[in-house]
């Protein structure tokens, strides 16, 4: 039957008989030379009219007749520009101390396997009019002696659309301590928490450019973000002061209307800015930075600067606070600073352990220069290999989130 389900005919299968047919007799061998020699023969001597019909000095051929066409005019030669400096170890007097790679794993306890902490975290993303780029490595110091890398990466996206709100929160736990990676990990994730049930005021703040509400309410979030990792540390039995972090955080709309950026933050980290081929530091000093330290929740000054008291015994019972025991106020000087972006720029946020050989070795912020001032931003390789170029003496953990404005 046919595919169509009609009877056969003969004239249908004709097709099919004559090129089976056992009676049909076969095409033969050919008259001409088939073999392997007589065809490397042909080949050879093809190839030596073609050379032979080609002038010594490449120009070409000339026509051997009127009738044959003229030759094709010569392709111009094409130039491409020279790609961003390429990628090198380390930069400085000479090689660190350490080894490039990772030598020793940190120990790892089969009951608890969820606290162990990768080598690397690499992130990216593209909204509005900006590229983002995020790593987090373990420094050098901490690969040779099997250490947990100590700084924690949060990259999260709230909110659809050209609502949405981008967060990039970085925290480094405290030195030569056993669960720094755990507080600064508790950090990110505190604060990611907050910024994601107010982003959508927050959002809109950005975009309204209400620089003063901005201030006042991520301050706030970040004091209480702080005030529950000081209040996990005192249910762990730790010492506050062990058990904290720095954190660093950049907001991105992704309203490709709005170029402005906000940074926020407490604790030691840079804040850099790559515009027209040179480096800004654009971190907020303590200077810059108006207002004492931010009072913690349930606790209040005992005197005012001109030295009167502020706590009286009524006898009314003071109101519990949220958290038990009562957060003392942070250390370090909340840091903010909200800056409208130019297209080509590129921020860059950073830990310490970037921060201090971009501003102590001038060849790492002239390499980096010459790798990021490209028509396009780094892939997440490449972007990776740009921020482990190691320098001599800084081997501390890296974390860094840059954004490159299109």
């Amino acid at each position: 039957m046919s595919q169509q389900g009609g009877r056969p005919t003969g004239r249908e299968d004709d097709w099919w008989m004559q090129l089976y047919d056992e009676t049909t007799e076969d095409t033969g061998p050919s008259a001409a030379p088939d073999s392997l020699d007589d065809r490397f023969a042909s080949a050879s001597t093809t190839l030596k009219k073609t050379l032979s019909a080609q002038p010594a000095d490449g120009a070409p051929p000339t026509p051997d007749s009127a009738t044959d066409p003229p030759a094709p005019a010569p392709i111009p030669e094409q130039r491409t520009e020279a790609v961003p400096a390429p990628t090198v170890d380390y930069v400085g007097s000479g090689p660190p101390t350490y080894e490039a790679e990772p030598t020793a794993l940190p120990p790892a306890d089969p009951d608890d396997l969820d606290d162990l902490v990768a080598d690397t975290v690499l992130d990216g993303a593209h909204y509005g009019a900006c590229t983002l780029r995020a790593v987090s490595v373990r420094g050098d110091s901490a690969r040779y002696r099997g250490e947990p890398r100590r700084d924690s990466l949060l990259t999260a996206r709230f909110g659809t659309g050209d609502a949405a709100l981008v967060l990039v929160a970085m925290a480094t736990g405290a030195r030569a301590t056993p669960g720094a990676h755990r507080a600064a990990a508790e950090a990110c994730h505190w604060i990611g928490r907050a910024v994601g049930r107010s982003h959508e005021r927050l959002a809109e703040d950005i975009r309204a450019a209400r620089r003063g509400d901005l201030k006042s309410g991520l301050h706030r979030l970040t004091d209480r973000s702080l005030g529950k990792l000081r209040a996990s540390a005192a249910e762990q039995g730790v010492d506050p002061e062990e058990y904290a972090a720095t954190l660093r955080c950049l907001l991105l709309p992704a309203d490709p209307e709005c170029r402005t950026r906000v940074f926020f933050g407490v604790g030691a980290g840079g804040l850099f800015r790559l515009r027209d081929g040179e480096w800004q530091d654009i971190e907020p000093r303590v200077t810059d930075v108006v207002g004492e330290p931010v009072v913690g929740f349930g606790s209040m000054p005992s005197e005012t600067p001109e030295g009167d008291r502020l706590t009286m015994d009524l006898g009314i019972p003071t109101p519990p606070s949220p958290y038990e025991p009562a957060p003392e106020p942070p250390r370090e000087h909340f840091r903010f600073r909200a800056s409208v972006a130019r297209p080509g720029d590129t921020l860059l946020m950073c830990s310490g352990g970037l921060a201090e050989p971009l501003r102590g070795e001038a060849e790492l912020a002239r390499h980096l220069t010459g790798r990021w001032s490209g028509p396009t931003p780094p892939g997440l390789a490449a972007f990776l290999a740009d921020t482990q170029i190691r320098v001599k003496g800084y081997a501390d953990d890296r974390t860094a989130a840059a954004v490159w404005e299109t």
